[in-house]
């Protein structure tokens, strides 16, 4: 009874007793990939630091035997219980006698599954000479080493890593290090990597499999590999070439040359997530890391650029100097988000990437306008939860503080003070706090003070901004979508310009309100040319709310094209937010929407076309009469660039025009534009004669896929089917990819169904599901709703409680519009509710109330309608 009590008392707790502490991993696996099992050893260097007779440590779906503690001095204990917890996801072993403080060595044999969900040591197929056969990966983060082998498995518990597998001769087997030796014992090899440099037990990596590689070397001399699928080591030319580019920027961006003697890249076939940043050996999916000229889209490449660097940053920021705990995840993600962003503008100027950031900022505005947002810094009580905050607040939010406090403090502040921050903590763990005081004593600047309640507070201000005279009154308050008044306070970084970017000011708004004298810069404010555009660039984290006289000065400015596209991108984007929280009404938007007709860049008019979509999807609950109209309007704002655009790329055309055409073609087709649907379905017909006709390229197939859908029903099949062909007889995973993406975006229920059922079936990998979910079209999401709930335990034991099963919460959950709708989620998931979703559930079912709350807005208001009609006839 006593020793049950003892265990007792290490449940219910986030993190690990602190009695013992990991130094060394001697790890072996042997595979058995035929039955899809391994058995495994590890020798665990052990400093006890406290008398015990417990020792507490990681893990999960393993069975555990042969457990032997030995002291320095040479004794033997061999525990009386081992106590292996499921829902804690803890082994305990407990001893008859204390193990007194000093160095020992703790003994484990074990053996294991390898699981088909995707983490932990898990696998995956891959087809060699047309026979499928098995490989294994792993996928450790957040806290999924613990089911590969038992470990003390938290962030801050970093030890070195001897690694050593019993593989396949035939196959190839990759980790961390670089390979020692290899000994061959009939059909089996043994594998022996380095001993790694000290690092947490989430970024240990094995990779076992059939690949072929090319290799470069950085201007250190880092030998840079990408592993890719048998015969297309081709494809990886471009993550290859940018791997080593982006390992020699970073050395010198923080003056610290990369820790490991060999990069690693290796495109896996399954894999939950885009990419795994592992020390030494990044993981990706495929179509994350393999490029194909003639089938990934503009779009494609531009993504692989960005996680290609996002990755190679961990490196630093996540690897060699990692978060102490999951409270800081942001320190990894939102930083390595934020410099892959700066590495790409670097490597690609032309690409103009800072704007296209933008796109980041909003992601993070959206979620964290959320009363059920949580704080950038979040508090972690179960291992499971960490999975739901790898999300738009630590990656987008993240991203955006951290360009908001770069922008504030200026770019060589910022980099002196990265570079110190890394030499400070390399091979240690960090917390935030350590980097505000790096960068107060490089700046001056009392950072932590300035950045408190960005990153420990959830959500953030809108500016409210009057004028008087010569006098500009700014008021903050906390900005929720849902209507309501919170209570936030922040130190804003303001920026504004008046009339020109040549005459500008800045300054920190610490208070609730404050007023600013604008006499030093304009004689009089009467003139009506006379802008103030707040937030420049768009590089602060909040929205801003123009008082009417001055809304009105920005609408002109935009048709006088006096703005730059991120400042056109910020007043549409504010404008979209407070029109979704009731604060403005849909004529003042649908107003500010038509004075971009003339629009032509990317940024400005990618958001254009969100912002069309939303206004659908509210407007066919609210006032389903003017569907037509509202539709016709939208068709309207969009033919211009259209026209110039045409379906053809033109040699030598910049990287936005490629860009643009595949969202302005796809954004036509949605809204049902007789002449590009037709166009669509033609070139889609020459497609079934010629899988490589140059009439559609990767960048225009998606417009072609979706007039197929939209055409789609039980009656009318035929191109339906055709598509299901071209995507069963697709040999890539680019055209896999992105048929998946638009196959749910028929009107037709029936077709919906059909399709929902086939993401399920073993035609379509588990981890492309997610882009068939996100595709769903308008017309269907009930259905959705509805097939969701009758396979909920199927999804459930198909793919684990995981990443991916966010995706069906998140993608199937918030379209929906109604409080009805609301209610009936909230009590599906009363007694289905789990803590990899829990946050994700509550989100999704906020953004259906926030929906609810404006179609009853807009329905009260009385001239919209009129206003659609007109815009509708306007050319």
């Amino acid at each position: 009874m006593e020793q049950k009590q003892s265990i007792e008392q290490f449940k219910g707790r986030a993190r690990l007793p602190n009695f013992a502490i990991p130094r060394r991993y001697d790890l072996h696996l042997k595979l058995d990939l035929s039955a899809c099992t391994y058995s495994g050893t590890v020798q665990i260097n052990v400093s006890i630091v406290e008398e015990t007779k417990f020792l507490v440590l990681n893990a999960l779906e393993l069975d555990v035997h042969e457990v032997c503690f030995t002291n320095s001095h040479g004794q033997q204990y061999r525990p009386s219980d081992v106590v292996l917890d499921g829902d804690e996801e803890f082994l305990v072993l407990v001893f008859d006698q204390a193990l007194g403080v000093g160095e020992g060595v703790l003994g484990i044999g074990f053996t294991a599954v390898l699981n088909a969900h995707l983490k932990g040591f898990y696998k995956c197929t891959y087809l060699d000479g047309g026979e499928k056969k098995n490989m294994a990966v792993t996928q450790f983060e957040p806290v999924d080493a613990r089911r590969c082998f038992p470990c003390w498995d938290e962030p801050a518990l970093k030890a070195t890593f001897k690694i050593a597998v019993d593989v396949p001769s035939e196959l190839t087997a990759l980790s961390n290090m670089p390979i020692i030796s290899e000994k061959l014992d009939a059909n089996v090899k043994t594998v022996y990597f380095e001993e790694s440099p000290i690092m947490s037990t989430y970024l240990v990596a094995v990779v076992v499999g059939l690949f072929e590689h090319i290799e470069d070397t950085t201007s250190d001399g880092v030998k840079v590999r990408a592993y890719c699928p048998v015969g297309k080591s081709d494809k990886g030319e471009f993550a290859l070439n940018l791997a080593v580019k982006t390992l020699d920027l970073f050395s010198k961006y923080f003056s610290t040359p990369f820790s490991l003697p060999k990069l690693d890249m290796v495109a896996v076939p399954e894999f939950s997530g885009g990419a795994m940043e592992n020390y030494g050996l990044i993981t990706y999916r495929e179509n994350e890391m393999l490029y194909d000229h003639l089938h990934s889209t503009t779009a494609r490449k531009q993504r692989m650029a960005i996680v290609v660097a996002h990755e190679v940053a961990h490196q630093w920021f996540g690897n060699l100097v990692t978060m102490e705990w999951w409270t800081d995840l942001w320190l990894n993600e939102g930083f390595a988000t934020w410099v892959s962003y700066m590495a790409t503008d670097i490597l690609f100027p032309e690409w103009k990437i800072w704007s296209q950031f933008l796109q980041q900022t909003t992601g993070g505005l959206v979620k964290d306008a959320l009363e059920q947002s949580h704080p950038i810094e979040v508090e972690i009580h179960h291992a499971r939860s960490i999975l739901e905050v790898f999300d738009d607040i630590s990656y987008k939010k993240g991203s955006a503080v951290i360009r908001m406090l770069q922008s504030y403090l200026g770019d060589d502040i910022f980099q002196k003070s990265l570079s110190s921050y890394i030499k400070r903590y390399s091979g240690k763990n960090a917390k935030t706090e350590d980097l505000w005081s790096v960068l107060s004593e490089e700046s001056g600047v009392k950072v932590s003070k300035l950045m408190y309640a960005w990153t420990k507070k959830k959500g953030y201000p809108v500016i409210s901004v009057k004028a008087k005279e010569h006098i500009l009154e700014f008021e903050q308050t906390q900005f929720l979508s849902s209507g309501l008044q919170g209570d936030g306070n922040w130190i804003v970084p303001i920026n504004f310009s008046l009339g020109s970017y040549d005459r500008h000011k800045s300054f920190l708004l610490e208070t609730k309100s404050r007023e600013v004298d604008i006499s030093d810069l304009v004689d009089s404010f009467d003139n009506e040319q006379l802008w103030v555009k707040i937030n420049i660039d768009q590089s602060g984290f909040y929205r801003v709310n123009y008082e009417d006289k001055l809304a009105a000065r920005l609408r002109k400015a935009i048709e006088h094209n006096s703005l730059e596209a991120t400042d056109k991108f910020g007043i549409l984007d504010d404008a979209y937010a407070l029109c979704e929280a009731c604060e403005q009404s849909l004529s003042s938007l649908l107003s500010l929407m038509d004075v971009y007709r003339k629009e032509v860049d990317y940024i400005v008019l990618t958001n254009l076309i969100d912002v069309c979509y939303n206004v659908v999807k509210i407007s066919s609950e609210a006032i389903p009469d003017s569907a037509n109209d509202l539709k016709q309007f939208f068709i309207n704002l969009l033919l211009f660039p259209a026209e110039k655009l045409g379906w053809d790329s033109i040699p030598g055309e910049d990287h936005f025009s490629a860009l643009l055409r595949a969202e302005i073609l796809q954004a036509l087709v949605i809204f049902g534009h007789d002449q590009t649907q037709k166009e669509a379905l033609d070139r889609f017909q020459t497609l079934l004669n010629d899988r490589n006709t140059p009439l559609l390229s990767a960048d225009t197939k998606g417009a072609a896929y979706i007039a197929v859908m939209r055409n789609a029903s039980i009656s009318n099949r035929k191109d339906f089917e055709s598509l299901l062909n071209v995507y069963r007889e697709a040999n890539t995973v680019q055209e896999k990819e992105r048929i998946l993406r638009f196959l749910a975006s028929s009107p037709d229920p029936d077709t919906v169904l059909e399709v929902l059922n086939f993401f399920l079936s073993d035609e379509v990998r588990d981890q492309d599901i997610i882009y068939g979910l996100f595709g769903i079209s308008l017309e269907c999401r009930e259905i959705a709703w509805t097939w969701l709930k009758e396979n909920w335990d199927l999804i459930l034991s198909k793919y684990g409680a995981g990443l991916l099963l966010t995706h069906f919460v998140r993608d199937i959950v918030t379209p929906l519009c109604s409080n009805e709708k609301a209610d009936e989620v909230e009590e599906f998931f009363a007694s289905r509710v789990h803590p990899a979703i829990s946050m994700t559930l509550k989100q999704s079912i906020a953004q259906v109330r926030i929906k609810a709350r404006w179609v009853e807005h807009v329905r009260q208001q009385q001239s919209v309608q009129e206003l659609v009609k007109e815009l509708a006839c306007k050319k």
